[in-house]
């Protein structure tokens, strides 16, 4: 079942002339996992601002088409609403924080949603603990580490219980161990909350494995939408080269291999895949 429907949608900034989207149209289904990846200004963002209603009603602009979230149109929708149903965790997670504490951060939104004393303390301590940052309870968010600011942004959104999890670049400020750290954690969120995530994501080597959609995207447009063997076919890896795209080493690999002549069973999306399916051609 579809929990966000894109249907012909087109979104132009206020004062700009040319559309960051074009004629978009894209159904995503509940517990899904899917990966929205393209060149810089590919419209990615623009997108995402569009599932949580920030596109139109903060940004204003020309808004074409329409965007149904569990059910609402975003464009008839207030965002005080939609946000109890998307929660979104920005490209840089300090400018999304501002209390004074961790713990404050966390409660931040329930308080605003007008839930009792008691339920805000339940939420605030389960998330706290799911995401493994009890101990950061009373700490500033200024002094805490780019990967823990992540993860105390992430908690504050998952403290909503939302049923849609969108994440900008959520590894941008991170090094490769803590951006693996917390996309193999997000994985695990969307199986055990069963939450819908959606991420915009130029690194794509920890999340081909685990993602259930890749969408590339350019200039605005949709190029292509499938499972990530599909996209990553040897008929369709010359144009995502072509405009930029980092392909994952591992399917690169794959493909220097065929052009060689050296058939693996199929695209491996992870190292432990290409062992096993290099192994077998091996043994042959």
């Amino acid at each position: 079942m579809a929990i966000v429907e894109v249907k012909g949608l087109s979104y132009k900034y206020p004062g700009s002339l040319k559309y960051a989207i074009k004629d978009i149209s894209l159904s995503i289904d509940e517990g899904e996992f899917v990966v929205i990846t393209g060149p810089s200004g590919c419209g990615k963002t623009t997108l995402c601002r569009c599932f949580n209603g920030l596109i139109p009603h903060f940004y204003g602009g020309e808004f074409i088409g329409d965007v149904i979230v569990n059910g609402l149109s975003v464009k008839n929708t207030p965002t005080t609403i939609l946000s109890k149903y998307v929660g979104m965790v920005f490209q840089d997670p300090e400018s999304q924080l501002f209390s004074l504490n961790v713990e404050r951060e966390v409660a931040f939104g329930l308080e605003n949603l007008g839930l009792n004393r008691e339920e805000i303390r339940s939420r605030v301590n389960e998330v706290l603990e799911l995401m493994g940052i009890s101990h950061l309870r009373n700490r500033a968010p200024f002094e805490l580490s780019g990967g823990e600011q992540q993860k105390v942004a992430l908690a504050a959104c998952l403290a909503m219980r939302p049923k849609i999890l969108v994440l900008d670049e959520p590894t941008s400020h991170l090094d490769p161990a803590s951006a693996y750290s917390l996309l193999t954690l997000l994985s695990d969120l969307r199986r055990r909350l069963k939450l819908t995530v959606i991420i915009v994501e130029h690194r794509l080597e920890a999340l081909v494995a685990v993602c259930n959609r890749l969408i590339i995207m350019n200039e605005g447009k949709i190029i292509f939408n499938g499972d990530p063997r599909t996209v990553f076919s040897n008929e369709n890896i010359g144009s995502i080269k072509s405009i930029g795209v980092g392909i994952p080493k591992v399917v690169e690999l794959y493909h220097h291999l065929l052009n060689s002549g050296v058939v693996l069973r199929d695209i491996p999306l992870s190292p432990k895949m290409f062992k096993e399916y290099f192994l077998e051609v091996v043994k042959k």
